[in-house]
């Protein structure tokens, strides 16, 4: 079942951390992740890369693509793991087409923020987003480094 997602207290998979330093966040929704077996093992071993990855909407269907799953080395043998396989997300009909709508806007695009355990199903947190520009980022590395800053100046306080 694919609802908003408040900030999502499961046990996280991966994550991708380039996404909130390249893009705003506007809204976050939990999207259900259709997987095969040998995903679905991968994943619990952690052999997961989501920072290429992103959404795309393609007949009213939302997939993660760039989503790399690398497979075990105890794979079945009937299976021919491919690890940058295309992965579909479920959310409601509602929800989708109101995200087609925003997409559709100049400067909106999806962004998987990370990928999730909740209730033994994975769940992938996406967010739609708007691009930042350059000196946006510079900004976000200069708030970054005070903050590292003032930790250092109150760790040295407290010594």
């Amino acid at each position: 079942m694919a609802t908003k997602s408040p900030a999502s207290k499961s046990p996280v998979i991966a994550q991708n951390k380039k996404a909130s330093f390249n893009y705003f966040f506007e809204e976050r929704f939990e999207a259900g992740m259709v997987l095969e077996g040998w995903e679905v093992k991968a994943l619990r071993a952690g052999k997961v890369q989501l920072p290429d990855g992103y959404v795309v909407i393609r007949n009213g269907e939302l997939f993660v693509v760039g989503c790399q799953i690398n497979p075990l080395g105890t794979a079945s043998t009937h299976v021919r793991p491919d690890a940058v396989r295309t992965k579909k997300l479920l959310l409601k009909k509602d929800e989708i087409r109101r995200l087609v709508g925003k997409v559709e806007q100049k400067g909106y695009t999806l962004v998987p923020i990370n990928l999730h355990w909740s209730n033994g199903k994975v769940k992938c947190e996406i967010a739609l987003a708007k691009g930042k520009a350059e000196h946006d980022k510079r900004d976000t590395i200069k708030d970054r480094e005070g903050k590292r800053e003032v930790e250092r100046i109150m760790k040295d306080r407290n010594r």
